[in-house]
């Protein structure tokens, strides 16, 4: 139960508040505005005071993203089935799940909102949302770029009523629009006839995903009443979807503006006061310097989102070289206190194609599209400013992204998948692993014919009573990537070494080695994370690793002892070590 804040807490919220408006909107009344945000969010006029760089998670997280109806039973919502599934097989595995936009929509499997106060009855209800998020930590999406041509609003626009009329952003066809980066090929602007004459609403994503005009204060109280609902029903998690587009200006890129940045802070302190273990995720799917300005100076995104390591790790598989995978890796900063990576290598979308450029050329880019067409991918465009198009994201099971080389197929694939797994979950930050990687799913070549989207081939509804028994049978690869996968995480869960914000190293043991050092934040626990990415054997001296002597080594996968420190340690085709001095302890 909360305490009731000290005035000169409530005098901090108030101040914080409107230090942000001042900057988003300079000529609104910041004292009366700041007030109404505050009464939303504190109607009983209780709240908390946050704490600073503090890291609300440890080893523990490890996040499921999936869909509300991947799987699907009879006799009980999906949404049920979903927490059946989670509690059964993950309940040792993870602590958080993400559910992706599970409110009545009208296109992009959710991301086309028509009514953000309900959940779609197809899926379950509040009650079904509340019961997850009392087992695990819930994550949802907020999604405020764009909504749906079919909401209230946006048909009150096309009625010139009030509030939908001023909840859109508008242009005109003949502003300087040359600069704008979005990631699809669609006409940007769509005209719409109103009872003041046509007007041109702006249309990053889709002509049925109609971008909000933030420009308007009134739209921003309406998304706060949204934040204060999710977080009444048990959200702790909010992904900011496609945050990096939410405020225009004609002659610019359009993207990731300084009003951007600004909303996100403000919605930070709108939520902290509230609730102060609540985090903010922003979901940029960017070039890798623009994304980490997301973590602003510890004061914006608690976690981002890690964008470049799924096309950079998937051509590491492809090569058998990881050179670009280290270099990257070096670039990164060590996240603050108080803010961490979100690591993933999968999820509802594709594997994104702008996070690599600058750490990839296009000569390799195209060589790893090329590849994954012949593994079954389908290939995502956008356009280009000033015009033409290039590949934005390869849509893919990660599964089967991990066929083979560019070779071609080899008897590899389950093993290449867990060693690209075993990396990830190793890594400094968060895990994040997509069902359909936990499952093992194939491309569903079928959803995509059933919807023409390419997106579809990675989001395979499951019958949850066939689900059950392919993995409960060896016979089925589907049982094997569970296994392998719930076993990584269960061990890395026990290990102070893989706190997300323990020190990490990258060492250097050849192309065919990504090799990595995790220290536990008291020092007394070292991993040294061993990966072969490449199919063939390789021999490391341990001399190489640096192991200290006076302690005993041993691999937290496989359970070997190494105790002479002047031997070679084999690894075999995509085998992972985790090396480290001191065994698990719960």
């Amino acid at each position: 139960m909360t305490e009731p804040v000290a005035h000169s807490a409530i005098s901090e919220y108030r101040f914080m508040v409107e230090n942000h408006l001042k900057i988003i909107y300079p000529e609104l009344d910041h004292a009366a505005f700041a007030q109404d945000l505050i009464d939303i969010m504190c109607p009983d006029g209780q709240c908390q005071t946050p704490e600073t760089h503090q890291n609300h998670w440890d080893q523990r997280n490890v996040v499921m993203i999936t869909y509300g109806d991947s799987l699907l039973a009879e006799n009980e919502t999906p949404l049920q089935t979903l927490l059946h599934f989670s509690e059964k097989y993950l309940s040792n595995t993870i602590n958080g799940i993400h559910i992706l936009p599970f409110f009545p929509y009208s296109s992009d499997d959710g991301f086309s909102v028509i009514d953000y106060y309900q959940v779609n009855p197809t899926l379950g209800d509040w009650e079904d949302i509340n019961a997850i998020a009392e087992k695990f930590q819930l994550m949802s999406d907020l999604v405020i770029n764009h909504c749906s041509s079919q909401s209230e609003w946006f048909q009150q626009f096309k009625r010139g009523e009030f509030p939908g009329r001023d909840f859109f952003f508008c242009a005109s066809p003949d502003d300087d629009l040359a600069d704008v980066v979005r990631p699809r090929t669609n006409e940007l602007l769509q005209r719409i006839d109103t009872p003041e004459g046509p007007r041109y609403v702006w249309c990053t994503f889709s002509h049925d995903q109609i971008d909000l005009n933030f420009a308007e204060p009134l739209l921003l109280k309406e998304v706060v009443k949204i934040v204060k609902l999710y977080l009444d029903h048990g959200v702790q998690i909010f992904r900011l979807d496609a945050i990096a587009f939410i405020w225009k200006v004609a002659g610019t890129t359009c993207l990731s503006l300084p009003e951007t940045h600004e909303i996100v802070r403000l919605l930070r302190t709108l939520i902290q006061f509230v609730s102060p273990k609540a985090l903010i995720l922003t979901e940029t799917n960017i070039p890798n310097r623009e994304n980490l300005a997301y973590f602003g100076n510890s004061n914006e995104a608690h976690a981002i989102y890690n964008f470049s390591l799924p096309p950079l790790l998937v051509n590491a598989m492809l090569c058998g070289s990881c050179q670009h995978l280290k270099t990257w890796m070096m670039s990164m900063p060590p996240a603050l206190h108080g803010t961490t990576y979100l690591n993933f290598i999968a999820s509802h979308d594709g594997i994104g194609l702008r996070p690599a450029e600058g750490l990839m050329d296009d000569e390799e880019i195209n060589q790893m599209v090329t590849m994954m067409e012949q593994f079954g991918g389908r290939i995502s465009m956008r356009s280009l400013p000033g015009g033409g198009m290039r590949p934005y994201e390869i849509n893919i099971s990660l599964f089967d992204a991990m066929k083979g080389t560019i070779d071609g197929e080899d008897e590899w694939q389950i093993p290449r998948f867990l060693c690209a797994h075993a990396i990830m979950i190793a890594l400094e930050g968060i895990p994040a692993l997509y069902i359909h990687s936990f499952l093992g799913t194939h491309n569903d070549q079928e959803g995509v014919e059933c919807t023409g989207h390419n997106r579809s081939i990675n989001r395979h509804r499951w019958d949850y009573e066939q689900l059950q028994a392919v993995l409960a049978d060896e016979n089925f690869s589907h049982a094997h990537v569970f296994q392998g996968l719930c076993h990584l995480l269960q061990v890395r869960r026990r290990q102070p070494a893989f706190h997300p914000n323990a020190t990490q190293f990258t060492l250097h043991l050849g192309d065919a080695v990504f090799a990595f050092w995790r220290q536990s934040m008291d020092r007394q626990q070292s991993i040294f994370a061993l990966n072969n990415v490449s199919n063939t054997e390789q021999i490391l001296p341990l001399s190489e690793i640096n192991l200290i002597g006076t302690d005993s080594w041993i691999d937290l996968i496989s359970g070997e002892i190494y105790s002479d420190l002047r031997a070679e340690l084999v690894l075999k085709p995509y085998q992972v070590v985790w090396l480290t001095n001191m065994f698990e302890r719960e």
